[in-house]
């Protein structure tokens, strides 16, 4: 009633594991995050393994235990950044967005102005020239782009199988992509607002 058994006591005390996968976890984000503020404000070559463990707040060793190579490091970031985009997107409109496009487009635009978006492009320059991150990047990007367009689809209410409604959809995102590049280097705030606007009003028309 209520004892130990004689195979409990023969195993002995047994250690505790989820709080070591929850100290794992934690670890992992940290350097996940340290990453991706690294890249967006100090590029590829100053955001090296070293460099994202200090921020982080844990060994070179530690890091690498997760991530064996930087490659490995960075490209892992920036697919946290996309499920992050993603996450922040849908919840922006957790019933739909009923219909109100231009809440959408700015949201969409929104998604590339930001320090996700310019960590992401921190990676895609690095890829141009480095051969084993590339076709690492490409793929990510790939799968990111299609995740973005089916999100895009389904808030805007968009009917795919109408002639050019999927080149609107993509010509926005081309567009929206297009305006946090311009972000990078001044704020122009006052000429989005002007550009979101008219991109909604077309897709009402459009759509």
């Amino acid at each position: 009633m209520g004892g130990v058994s004689t195979t409990d006591r023969a195993r002995g005390p047994q250690p505790d594991r989820a709080p070591k996968q929850d100290r794992s976890r934690a670890t992992r984000q940290r350097l996940l995050e340290a990453a991706v503020a690294c890249l967006a404000e100090h590029g590829w070559a100053g955001s090296t393994v070293a460099v994202v463990a200090e921020r982080a707040g844990v060994s070179r060793g530690a890091a690498q235990h997760h991530f064996p190579t930087r490659e490995d490091l960075f490209t892992a970031a920036v697919e946290y950044v996309a499920e992050q985009r993603s996450t922040a997107l849908r919840a922006l409109f957790p019933q739909g967005a009923a219909g109100d496009r231009r809440a959408v487009v700015s949201a969409l635009v929104d998604l590339y102005t930001g320090p996700l978006f310019r960590a992401a492009l921190h990676l895609w320059v690095a890829a141009s020239d480095e051969d084993q991150l590339r076709p690492r990047v490409t793929e990510l990007e790939a799968r990111v782009g299609r995740e973005t367009h089916r999100i895009a689809v389904d808030l805007l209410n968009a009917d795919e199988t109408r002639p050019g409604t999927r080149e609107t959809v993509q010509g926005l995102l081309d567009m929206a992509r297009g305006l946090g590049l311009a972000n990078l280097l001044t704020d122009d705030r006052a000429r989005r607002e002007r550009v979101v606007a008219q991109w909604a009003a077309l897709l009402e028309e459009a759509l």
